[in-house]
């Protein structure tokens, strides 16, 4: 199982409001397992993303990479990568 950074956690926990209408983790450890429950992928750059979400069977082919980076499931980490959370 990937374990999740401390940057992740927070990033999610601080936006997690863009993909669920309540909070579903209050801490960092609550954060960690909903993350894993829901198989959330972390990757390097916008051309990954849009790779596994074309895998996940979504049409990202019209999308700019604006309209990918603000896509609710999309998390830009402050270090520059992306959290993927599936809901």
């Amino acid at each position: 199982m990937e374990e999740y950074s401390y940057e992740c956690l927070m990033t999610f926990l601080d936006m997690q409001d863009r993909l669920f209408d309540e909070p579903v983790a209050q801490t960092p450890e609550e954060a960690e397992a909903f993350l894993w429950d829901c198989m959330a992928e972390v990757v390097d750059s916008l051309d990954d993303v849009r790779d596994y979400l074309d895998q996940m069977g979504m049409d990202t082919q019209g999308m700019t990479d604006l309209e990918l980076e603000e896509a609710s499931e999309v998390f830009p980490l402050p270090s520059g990568g992306y959290l993927i959370v599936g809901a």
